[in-house]
């Protein structure tokens, strides 16, 4: 959630402004720049412009959390400058002083980020590159590196940005992604000093490249495959703009091999196949520029995005702040259908709160074609609600959140037993008409099945669907008005049974801003 504000700036749209998820005391937010863990504290850094609620002056904000949950937020990291702005990137910490900023005993922070640069620049007006930069106070001042840029393409590019940076340790050195966005490429680069960076190999594209599409944020990480670490496998996380999945901007992953050089993707479609071919961290339309926290106390790994969508993030209903980041979420890669899926889960301190909290829980039970109003028990604009459904006939069933009693308002979240297909729809979630671009409702095919169990993580102006193992993610923001704060359950076309429901309200929990 956003801190408490200071009194001199009062939110115009309260009833939206989330409680689970970060967003600042106001202004425009973008992708989640460098997440770092350091000294017992998550820091979040994050595409920002500290003088309007549109996309611009871009920076990087800077927010804190022990627990994922309670941010505060902090004076801007990195401002914008007369002959640059500063685009997206990542934290790590420098613990072996591999750079020679920092010590033993004190590492420094390096954040490694995209530079664009302006008139009266000694580049180019455009040109991006990747600059250093390094703080030695655990992350609130940061210093420029004497030399800038560190990383440029030859001949110079307007599209190279978004440096993500990790250790590989089977080589004991740093390896950086970054795109071309518009080629669409992800180069790999190594240093062994995070300051003087040598070209690896290119990834892409993919065979799915259309016209106009941009791919952005890229990620390169290790997971152990069902949580055997003899079998590890590679995953490649992107951001695409437009032709994602759900329309607009989207996140897909690449599972497949890196030996220090190159990754190969396995399992790839055939050129010129569906987006639908491929496989998307999120169904839904609002998971955007996600990346991993580096120096995480765990060695899952843990990662965060921005809520929105490019196609609608300009008009989004919300003041005196626009974008919100989505819940940190936990990283594994399960077998799923006989193939490696990314699958998240939120992280322990979310479990955490939800199982300190009181749910209503009604036991099984079946419901003919029609509805349920759930009793007070379950209501709250902030749930968290697992549920399964079984099917006795049904052609659906499922919730419906953020609901009116009379079913005129609400978020329909529908598992159809003939088509075998999960789905979120919003058209009826409150406002929609700050844009066309605001996609209605989001499908995705599952295997067959006559049950299903579902995870579903409601926030004022929000809704994180989760299934198949954490395989299957529906993330999409909703606008509903106060007082739509009910939930339904129903069965359509013939009988479904609810073999367990349990929903905990968590409205109460921390400070509403």
């Amino acid at each position: 959630m956003a801190a408490q504000e200071d009194g001199a700036t009062q939110a115009a749209t309260p009833q939206w402004r989330p409680e689970l998820h970060y967003t600042p005391h106001k202004y425009w937010m973008n992708d989640p720049n460098g997440p770092v863990f350091y000294n017992g504290v998550y820091h979040i850094f994050y595409q920002y412009n500290p003088m309007a609620s549109e996309w611009g002056n871009m920076s990087w904000g800077h927010a804190t959390s022990t627990d994922l949950l309670h941010w505060q937020e902090h004076a801007v990291a990195m401002p914008f400058s007369h002959d640059r702005d500063i685009f997206s990137g990542s934290v790590v910490v420098d613990r072996n002083n591999t750079s020679g900023l920092g010590t033993a005993d004190k590492p420094a922070l390096v954040a490694l980020y995209t530079s664009v640069f302006k008139e009266g620049s000694s580049h180019s007006a455009g040109i991006q590159a990747q600059s250093l930069a390094y703080s030695l106070d655990g992350g609130f001042t940061w210093q420029a590196y004497h030399k800038d840029p560190v990383l440029t393409l030859s001949p110079d590019s307007m599209h190279f940005r978004d440096p993500a940076v990790s250790w590989y340790e089977p080589g004991h050195y740093w390896v950086m992604t970054t795109v071309v966005a518009d080629a669409p490429v992800v180069k790999l680069y190594r240093s062994d000093n995070l300051i003087d960076w040598t070209f690896l190999s290119d990834f892409g594209p993919a065979g799915f490249t259309r016209p106009g599409m941009l791919w952005e944020m890229p990620s390169l990480f290790p997971l152990p495959l069902d949580g055997d670490a003899s079998r590890q496998k590679w995953v490649m996380m992107i951001g695409v703009n437009p032709w994602s999945i759900a329309g607009g901007s989207g996140t897909t992953y690449f599972v497949g091999s890196f030996d220090g050089r190159t990754f190969h993707a396995e399992n790839l479609p055939p050129d010129g196949s569906d987006p639908a071919a491929y496989d998307w961290a999120d169904h839904g339309a609002d998971h955007y520029a996600a990346i991993l926290f580096s120096g995480g106390p765990a060695a899952t790994p843990l990662t965060i995005g921005w809520m929105n969508n490019w196609d609608y993030a300009n008009t989004v209903p919300t003041e005196p702040w626009k974008g919100q980041m989505t819940l940190p979420m936990t990283l594994g890669l399960k077998t799923i259908n006989n193939r490696p899926r990314l699958c998240f889960a939120p992280d322990a301190h979310y479990t955490a709160l939800v199982a300190s909290r009181k749910s209503y829980s009604p036991g099984a039970f079946q419901l003919a074609s029609g509805q349920k109003v759930l009793p007070d028990a379950a209501r709250g604009d902030v749930l968290d609600i697992h549920f399964e459904i079984q099917g006795n006939g049904a052609r659906s069933a499922g919730l419906i959140v953020r609901a009116s009693p009379d079913d005129g308002t609400g978020t329909r979240i529908a598992y159809d037993f003939d088509r075998h297909t999960l789905s979120v729809d919003r058209s009826h979630s409150g406002r929609t008409d700050f844009s066309p671009r605001f996609s209605r409702e989001h499908i995705v095919n599952m295997p067959p099945a006559r049950s299903l169990s579902v995870h579903v993580i409601v926030d004022r102006n929000s809704v994180e669907v989760l299934s198949l193992e954490g395989s299957v993610v529906i993330t999409d923001l909703i606008f509903p008005p106060s007082g739509a704060d009910h939930v339904i359950a129903f069965a359509e076309g013939g009988s479904a049974t609810f073999t367990h429901l349990d929903v905990t309200p968590l409205m109460d929990h921390g400070v509403r801003d």
